[in-house]
């Protein structure tokens, strides 16, 4: 769990955003207040429309509120040019989604070095990079592996390691579990809690799996574009669910 005695790592103030404009405008957020703290691990969950994905992209600096404040250790996000909020992007952030969003064509060592590439590294730098994510998330051996020839828990490791290989102090992982089946859920919640835990990774999580927001020490509930609840609770771990840990 973060330090809570510290400066928040992440501080939303009246944060609203609005789609559209007229009769037509939708108010996906409406007001919000969160703060996040360097090496929590935070479930946002909510029906769908919610805003919680819409937080989630705020956050990420792919899109920007329409008001509000948004700061990240001290900087204000919400002032910075696009060109600085992709360096925000490229130098403190790790993404895993969905979907995975792979290159079809590409090897696993070479998706994982694209973070890597973006910041500029020499081809030796990348490749000792990559291989190191990639045994972090347990697949030595498949780097060089196409999507194709992995499963979808593989694949989802992949897109972890890609997250992590540049060494993000934060992770952002929209619904990471949603196309996998229970026991590689399972798999994949255990590696985002236990770089969460040894590396104090701060992880932000959107899921409407209460299974899954069961790993995460915060638990904030949207409705409406708005914060309903914000509960702390005790992460579930292997230990808990009767496993022994790798």
């Amino acid at each position: 769990m973060g330090d809570t005695s510290e400066p928040p790592l992440i501080a939303l103030r009246g944060i609203t955003k609005t789609y559209g404009s007229g009769p037509a405008a939708f108010q996906a957020l409406r007001g919000v207040d969160l703060d996040v703290h360097a090496g929590e691990f935070i479930a946002i969950m909510g029906p769908s429309g919610c805003g919680k994905s819409t937080v989630m992209n705020l956050i990420g600096c792919l899109d920007m509120p329409t008001s509000g404040s948004y700061h990240y250790q001290g900087v204000p996000v919400h002032k910075l040019t696009r060109d600085q909020r992709a360096l925000l992007r490229r130098h403190h952030l790790g993404f895993v989604f969905q979907g995975f969003h792979l290159l079809a064509r590409t090897s696993a060592q070479e998706n994982v070095e694209l973070p890597l590439l973006y910041r500029g590294l020499g081809r030796k730098a990348r490749h000792a990079g990559a291989r190191q994510a990639l045994a972090q998330v347990g697949l030595t051996g498949w780097e060089h592996h196409t999507p194709a020839e992995l499963s979808g828990g593989q694949q989802q490791r992949v897109a972890i390691a890609r997250a992590i290989v540049s060494h993000p102090r934060l992770l952002l992982a929209d619904e990471p579990t949603g196309n996998l089946d229970s026991t590689r859920s399972h798999e994949i919640m255990d590696l985002l809690a236990d770089f969460q835990r040894e590396h104090r990774i701060t992880v932000l999580m959107v899921t409407h799996e209460p299974e899954m927001a069961a790993y995460a020490g915060r638990v904030v509930h949207f409705k409406d574009g708005l914060v309903e609840r914000d509960e702390r609770q005790q992460p579930v771990t292997r230990a808990v669910r009767g496993e022994v840990p790798a």
